[in-house]
């Protein structure tokens, strides 16, 4: 029964994507409104984080929302599947993404996230890559939002080390903003680990932010202890299909 209900999720997404076809043509005629489209992800996501929670049963639970700085900031999370990208639309609002610019091949979506504008970047390009993220980085900051990156660098599977890659300390000797740290156990739900989705409640944990100021050594192993140790913590376990 969870595979079925998994499957019907998998073809709820694909309609419910295809239906903002139409949106995307009137917005590229209206020339492409930065708050309409970010508005229209939104809808977008959260109809996904619904439609999870009325087929799979899958929902999520946020701890420490009073941890989240009211200003910009620099979100760091741990990625184990694709419902991170998706919810953060929903959960950080005019968030900015750092993401793989393969992001913009997803049909329709990938547009409207190219539009928003999230930081899209082709890492095989090194170092022009990443002055485009600093640069991108800078501007999102000074329109007031909010970044988030995964600083692992892809997806990884639940039961892995939190290895965080160069590029965050870069942001974060560069920014000079706070940062929170975001520890996710969404792995045990979706990933490629598993065939299908299953039931249960993926846990949001937005821990105590950390300041400016420190070496960017000391900044990737406080980041990294504190998001390794909320998901060590965890107690329970998926519902078993």
């Amino acid at each position: 029964m969870q595979r079925i209900r998994s499957r019907l999720f998998d073809a709820f997404l694909v309609v419910w994507t295809a239906m903002f076809a139409p949106v995307l043509g009137i917005f590229l005629i209206l020339g492409r409104p930065v708050a309409p489209i970010r508005a229209t992800t939104r809808v977008w996501s959260k109809g996904i984080l619904a439609a999870l929670r009325w087929t799979v049963g899958l929902t999520h639970v946020e701890q420490g929302r009073q941890n989240i700085p009211t200003g910009p900031c620099l979100i760091v999370a741990n990625h184990q599947s694709p419902w991170e990208t998706i919810a953060f639309l929903t959960l950080v609002p005019n968030v900015a993404i750092v993401a793989k610019r393969e992001l913009v091949s997803i049909p329709v979506m990938g547009w409207f996230l190219e539009h928003s504008p999230m930081i899209l970047i082709e890492r095989e390009r090194g170092g022009q890559a990443i002055r485009h993220m600093l640069a991108e980085a800078r501007k999102a900051v000074a329109e007031g939002r909010p970044i988030l990156i995964f600083p692992e660098g892809g997806r990884k599977s639940a039961t892995a080390e939190v290895e965080f890659k160069r590029g965050v300390e870069l942001l974060y000797l560069q920014l000079g903003i706070e940062v929170l740290p975001v520890a996710l156990d969404s792995g045990l739900f979706w990933s490629a680990d598993h065939p299908f989705k299953r039931r249960g409640a993926i846990t949001v944990s937005y821990l105590p932010p950390i300041q400016p100021g420190l070496s960017g050594t000391e900044f990737v192993r406080r980041a990294q202890r504190a998001v390794q140790d909320a998901l060590s913590s965890r107690v329970g376990s998926p519902v078993p299909a």
